[in-house]
């Protein structure tokens, strides 16, 4: 049995990757981090998620990242919200990145105590294989989404553990980090996800109903709307 660790949030792009490792033959090992997020229901997401899709366990492990802030998600700062129905200029956050005009929705160093954890588990569960749901193309202009990012993961991973230096090495899959939101969403479909039962809001109500103002939610419906399919996100309003 090939064993492996999926990040799984509970928003659309990590629920596909779960079930696209399932489709690969991988036995699932799901794991979500409760950061301090400010949307919860995501976690209660990726429990229904991980459930549906045949993870063999789904472990929460608790970091406080509120404690040191620096984001919207994890400190008193507004996310920044769009009006109803706007369409994202993805072209544009990419660009703001590039000149360093990270949003404030970033929080610091999160996918690399992400991956560093599921690190750990997959050396204890002797996987050597780790799937996470970064993504490129359709995304806020995140540093740690980038496919240089997961690259030097996947190093540091093969240097700094017994299993990498011993074994047959550490595998770090970003299969989606290539893909817009509407190939996403159709890949979705096709492995049989239930959208409805994903959370990608940041401000997601206690429910999982999302506000359909942030650049989660227009990034989303975008990508339902590309991909000529009906969205099934819950909204408060």
């Amino acid at each position: 049995m090939k064993h492996a660790v999926v990040l799984v949030s509970g928003g659309m792009d990590s629920v596909v990757v779960l079930a696209l490792a399932r489709e690969r033959g991988y036995t699932t090992h799901a794991l979500s981090v409760a950061y301090g997020q400010r949307h919860t229901s995501e976690l209660d997401a990726a429990a229904r998620n991980a459930r549906a899709l045949g993870a063999m366990a789904h472990k929460i492990v608790a970091v406080d990242l509120r404690n040191i802030g620096g984001s919207a998600l994890t400190a008193d700062i507004a996310v920044p919200e769009h009006d109803a129905g706007q369409a994202l200029d993805v072209a544009a956050l990419g660009e703001a990145a590039s000149i360093n005009k990270i949003p404030v929705t970033y929080v610091p160093a999160r996918n690399t105590i992400m991956l560093a954890i599921a690190l750990g588990w997959a050396e204890v569960l002797g996987a050597s294989d780790i799937f996470c749901g970064v993504n490129a193309v359709d995304y806020s202009g995140y540093p740690d989404c980038r496919p240089e990012f997961v690259a030097a993961f996947q190093t540091l991973a093969n240097l700094a553990t017994k299993a990498g230096v011993e074994g047959a090495g550490l595998r770090v899959h970003a299969p989606l980090i290539g893909m817009g939101k509407d190939a996403i969403v159709r890949e979705g479909l096709r492995l049989g996800v239930d959208f409805a039962q994903t959370v990608s809001c940041y401000q997601a109500d206690a429910d999982g109903r999302a506000c359909g103002r942030c650049d989660a939610c227009l990034l989303r419906a975008e990508g339902f709307r590309k991909a000529g399919i009906h969205d099934p996100t819950r909204y408060r309003a």
